[in-house]
């Protein structure tokens, strides 16, 4: 949570007005491509069932695909031909597998976001900016700093080095002695 301190132009009384906001920063997401490997299938041919004519007892048409990690089953028999009722299985049968990859990968971005986000609650302060006494406070590492136009210009060293540097501690401290 960023804490912003500062007197409005509208304040007249000059009281320091206080906001708060949350950011999150999330890497962008890769496109799923759905690769079917024939040895995960398991495919079944079989005569189609109702309404179609003379063909339809005569000829191994139906086509049952089962996708053996997922369980997904997909059928088609709407075609005479087996390899068109084939074809039209497996348009489905990636097109299921996409909608499981997607759910799954929206499912796994909500957690990350749900982490990352906190509770947004005030007492998870991040940084303070002060723009009455020009004070950055980083909570995280105890560091304060009065250069707040400086920061606000881009010159971020200032708040990123401590950062490195708490961070390259913590991970010296879990990886232990002698590791």
């Amino acid at each position: 949570m960023h804490r912003v301190q500062r007197v409005p132009e509208t304040e007249s009384q000059g009281r320091i007005h206080t906001s708060a906001a949350s950011v999150v920063v999330l890497p962008e997401a890769d496109d799923v491509d759905v690769q079917v490997d024939e040895n995960d299938l398991k495919i079944d041919v079989y005569r189609s069932t109702g309404h179609g004519g003379q063909s339809v007892n005569t000829t191994d048409s139906a086509v049952r695909i089962t996708h053996l990690p997922t369980g997904l089953v997909v059928t088609c028999q709407d075609e005479k031909s087996q390899l068109k009722n084939k074809t039209k299985a497996m348009r489905v049968l990636r097109a299921r597998l996409y909608d499981l990859a997607e759910a799954e990968r929206q499912r796994e971005l909500s957690e990350t976001r749900r982490g990352m986000v906190g509770t947004g609650d005030r007492s998870e302060k991040v940084r303070t900016y002060n723009f009455p006494q020009s004070r950055i406070t980083d909570h995280r590492v105890d560091l304060t700093v009065h250069q707040l136009q400086k920061v606000l210009d881009g010159d971020l060293d200032v708040l990123v080095e401590p950062l490195m540097q708490a961070e390259q501690a913590r991970r010296l401290l879990e990886d232990g002695p002698g590791d």
